[in-house]
């Protein structure tokens, strides 16, 4: 039997997760809630769902609930939806506070649902292709450049865009976080447009990350060094390489790369393009979190998970 599921919020974002849910094997998408009742008109009769008029009808007949509303209204929606007996899925970031967060990890673990947070660059396949492969990184560098967007300017470049890089990056460094040091620029915006941070583990691992979203370009990067090994991931252009050096052999044939440093110690370089599935990640984070509620395990993307990539990104914003 599928889950049940409705959707606060019908924006640009909000019409492609009920679109997903529309075509996943996993959900019966029954309708959403969007306070613009011009606009809920609009989206019901454009596309055929099914509007309701209040936040509360919809919880009565839904087994999940996928909050794609602004951020400033993530944690009361949350909070209505969990005080239900509601699974709830939410876009980041998570709330506008680790606090609020921390709030709604602890009332999800008190009603006993799933709660799962939409960092979506956990589901990219460039990511994905070579996660297994990032093993104890020492040094990461990550730049996230979007051309200017009126869009999610109600909040610093951090919490808009730094914070899928900040994700990404607790996922694979297992160590507690023991300094942090960055700066923030207003450009346009009244909250900081370009941000540059950087991150030090107690393991030593030091994260370089920048962000911008008045940049000429898009790019999307992270560079994963670690011993014997250098992975780059484009998570814009779907691409990831993987350069991994090995002890040279005795006789190396004609075509193989070797290093020899002031030692005199040789390596051999390899090369790997991993396979990158095409895939579409929404739909991807939407389906695993059904398998979390059916299974009763702990989803890909965590509640305390998405506080903690807040509470880094809140941390790095004090900064300023």
């Amino acid at each position: 039997m599928k889950l049940k599921a409705g959707v606060l919020g019908a924006g640009h974002l909000g019409k492609i997760h009920l679109r997903l849910l529309q075509q996943s094997e996993h959900f019966e998408l029954i309708g959403f809630y969007d306070p613009s009742k011009e606009n809920a008109t609009a989206v019901s009769k454009e596309f055929g769902y099914k509007a309701f008029d209040t936040i509360d009808q919809l919880l009565l007949e839904v087994d999940v609930v996928d909050i794609v509303t602004p951020t400033l209204s993530h944690f009361d929606c949350a909070q209505q939806a969990i005080a239900s007996g509601k699974h709830v899925f939410i876009e980041k970031p998570i709330t506008k506070t680790f606090e609020e967060a921390s709030a709604l990890r602890d009332m999800a673990k008190e009603h006993q649902v799933r709660g799962q947070v939409g960092h979506v660059e956990r589901f990219n396949p460039a990511f994905t292709a070579v996660k297994e492969a990032i093993q104890s990184p020492m040094f990461i560098e990550t730049h996230r450049l979007a051309e200017f967007n009126p869009r999610g300017t109600d909040v610093p470049v951090v919490l808009d865009l730094m914070i899928h890089d900040i994700d990404i990056i607790l996922s694979v460094v297992d160590s507690k976080v023991k300094n942090i040091q960055a700066s923030g620029i207003s450009v346009i915006s009244e909250t900081p447009d370009i941000a540059n941070a950087r991150i030090e583990f107690e393991n030593g691992c030091v994260a370089n990350l920048t962000a911008s979203r008045i940049s000429m370009k898009n790019m999307r990067k992270s560079r994963f060094f670690q011993k014997d090994a250098y992975i780059s991931v484009d998570f814009l252009e779907k691409k990831s390489e993987l350069v991994r050096m090995k002890e040279a052999p005795e006789n190396p044939g004609d075509f193989d790369m070797i290093l020899q440093n002031a030692e005199g110690v040789k390596k051999q370089i390899l090369f790997e393009n991993p396979t990158v599935a095409n895939n579409n990640a929404i739909l991807d984070e939407l389906d695993s979190f059904a398998h979390a509620i059916r299974t009763n395990s702990t989803p890909v993307v965590s509640l305390s998970q998405g506080a903690e990539a807040l509470r880094v990104a809140q941390q790095i914003i004090d900064c300023f």
